[in-house]
């Protein structure tokens, strides 16, 4: 990272640089205090947005977070928490670990209260950055004609070029799972699930209804593409999926969901708009067959993951399934799908969902 370029954290509609001078690789979560010595306000005045009651002692802001990042602003010994305090002049209340509640800033002057939520702001943000996706937004395809047409895909490609480096069972998708990702979720309490299911009805309400009419969305699999720049090097192969009526409609929709969610802060923004693809071949199955393809970078404790993949020669696949028909479908539902469970068709567990129809 470059001093004159260093990254930019968005908060609440503003923008905060990080330091990047005392910026270190986390080894063990007893470090995360450092982080606090790399953050620096923007030049702006401080932000209005917060809400600060006035108290007979002075000022008070509350902040609501789930209770495993609790230790991220008490860091080691609770020398994170009490940089804040002395930096800030201000009393910082945590609950106990394991206790859901809101940690209460008080202070004498507004000023150190703003700035302390502000930073409290940046470390639960970046640490929540480095916690494995625990949920994502998507619509199932697992129709009953679209899983019967992608085993015979399986069946036709393990035929034709199970000769091709890298090609064979482990890597394709289990049909039961197959969907469409919208976004990935890092939800890490029941709030947190409430207030998804919350924001995606708000969505239905707001603009799903208009885009579908209160009609399921009719669209075909057709097709197949890769993820990189190499088909002799392919890690994530994909079925192409579109409106049948040829309408931009389900790109529309997926799109405002996308930024209606990173605006809340629920998704990280790192596109600003959805790649419409369902997978079939991914070599993260190869070792894992439940890994969903598409994850961040670090354990819960900030421990960086590194998977080492085996990628295959797509060449002739491409070549001979370039239009492989899956089949059609109606969308009817979008759902707030659970990683690494599994329901009673075999599907990802939801644990909420909207229907259009």
């Amino acid at each position: 990272m470059e001093v004159l370029r260093p990254q930019l954290i968005r908060i609440d509609g503003r923008i905060y640089r990080k330091n990047p001078i005392q910026e270190q690789t986390y080894q063990h979560e007893e470090e995360d205090e450092d982080f606090c010595q790399g953050f620096v306000e923007s030049a702006e005045e401080p932000c209005d947005g917060y809400e600060v009651v006035q108290t007979q002692q002075g000022f008070q802001c509350t902040v609501k977070a789930p209770s495993l990042l609790y230790k991220h602003i008490v860091g080691k010994r609770g020398d994170t928490k009490k940089k804040l305090e002395v930096e800030t002049k201000t009393s910082i209340s945590i609950p106990k670990p394991g206790q859901e509640g809101e940690i209460v800033i008080s202070g004498q002057h507004r000023s150190g209260v703003i700035s302390a939520r502000t930073r409290i702001d940046v470390l639960l943000l970046t640490f929540r950055r480095k916690q494995p996706f625990t949920h994502f937004l998507a619509f199932f395809l697992n129709e009953v004609e679209v899983q019967e047409r992608f085993l015979k895909f399986q069946e036709e490609v393990l035929e034709k070029c199970s000769m091709d480096h890298g090609v064979d069972n482990t890597i394709f998708q289990n049909p039961k799972k197959l969907h469409l990702t919208i976004g990935m979720l890092v939800l890490l309490s029941e709030q947190e699930i409430e207030q998804t299911c919350a924001m995606l009805q708000q969505c239905k309400e707001e603009f799903i209804d208009d885009i579908t009419g209160g009609k399921p969305l009719e669209v075909e699999m057709k097709g197949i593409e890769y993820m990189n720049d190499d088909p002799g090097m392919v890690d994530v192969l994909y079925a192409k999926v579109h409106m049948k009526d040829g309408s931009n409609r389900l790109q529309e929709l997926v799109d405002r969901v996308l930024e209606r969610f990173q605006a809340s802060g629920l998704i990280v923004k790192e596109w600003n708009s959805v790649k419409l693809h369902a997978t079939v071949m991914n070599t993260l199955f190869r070792k894992d067959p439940n890994a969903e393809g598409r994850y961040n970078l670090y354990t819960a404790d900030g421990k960086y993951i590194f998977k080492e993949r085996e990628s295959f020669d797509g060449r002739n696949i491409l070549k001979l399934f370039e239009n492989f028909y899956f089949g059609t479908l109606k969308l009817n539902s979008v759902h707030i799908s659970q990683r690494f469970t599994v329901d009673s068709f075999g599907n990802y567990a939801s644990c909420g969902q909207i229907e259009f129809s």
